[in-house]
């Protein structure tokens, strides 16, 4: 059944929002540290906590707008739950896959495929429901 007021989208949307302020803080930290105010000026450590954050404000929001829909046309909690967690550990191993200047392979890839995925499955289950 449909739902106005969803309850399991704004536990992943407050989970996903404190990732991307950790990822904020590694930028504004380093930032300090190394009296960088504006660009990256070459340096890749900045550089990769740069991509990192912003990586995390392109693909978030779209995921977390999809798990809303999902959720309010009345999706199964089990399946929601299971969408939003995706979200959060592709955005939680693609963040960590930035801790040094240079990116680790496993962890980026795994972020971004179940971030992918769950825009995908996402999408798929909007348009079945739309369609039916």
């Amino acid at each position: 059944m449909p739902t106005i007021f969803p309850s399991i989208t704004p536990i992943y949307a407050a989970l996903i929002a404190v990732v991307f302020l950790a990822l904020s803080a590694r930028v504004i930290t380093y930032r300090r540290r190394t009296a960088q105010t504006l660009g990256d000026h070459g340096d890749p450590a900045l550089l990769a906590r740069m991509r990192a954050q912003a990586n995390c404000a392109e693909y978030a929001p779209i995921g977390l707008l999809l798990l809303l829909m999902i959720e309010m046309q009345g999706t199964p909690a089990l399946a929601v739950q299971a969408l939003g967690l995706a979200l959060l550990l592709g955005r939680i191993l693609h963040g960590l896959s930035f801790t040094d200047s240079r990116p680790r392979l496993p962890l980026r890839i795994a972020g971004i495929v179940l971030t992918l995925v769950m825009i995908g499955l996402s999408a798929l289950a909007l348009l079945t429901r739309a369609l039916i």
